[in-house]
């Protein structure tokens, strides 16, 4: 694809769903400033789903339910995407089948699901 030509990346989703980490920014709720996070991740149908052990409590749920622009980054490579949490109600399907793709690949799989949708291509992060 253009992206791997370019700068020799991933070009889709699907591409690092063996890495094991993603590092996800949202804004504080309350400072307004940039927080990062390392979390486990899936990919699943062009979406990365992370998972809030905490649920609720952990206040990077706090920030997406308040403003739900956020950057994901693997590796070197990022992108601009909008998060969700899933309802256990009208996402019970999906909520179940990332919820099985993360005990496959960390042997965990609780918590509470929130779906990251990319806004923008990936691109490399220049120092």
């Amino acid at each position: 694809m253009f992206w791997e030509k370019l700068f020799g990346m991933w070009s889709n989703i699907e591409d690092v769903s063996d890495e094991q980490v993603l590092y996800l920014t949202t804004i504080g709720h309350k400072t307004g400033l940039p927080r990062e996070i390392e979390i486990w991740f899936v990919a699943f149908s062009g979406r990365f789903y992370l998972f809030a052990e905490t649920r609720e409590a952990a206040r990077w749920v706090r920030n997406i339910r308040r403003k739900p622009d956020v950057t994901a980054r693997i590796g070197e490579v990022q992108i601009e995407a909008v998060a969700r949490v899933l309802d256990p109600q009208t996402d019970h399907s999906l909520w179940d089948q990332v919820a099985a793709i993360a005990k496959r690949k960390y042997g965990w799989g609780d918590g509470l699901p929130v779906e990251i949708t990319p806004r923008s291509a990936p691109r490399a992060i220049r120092a």
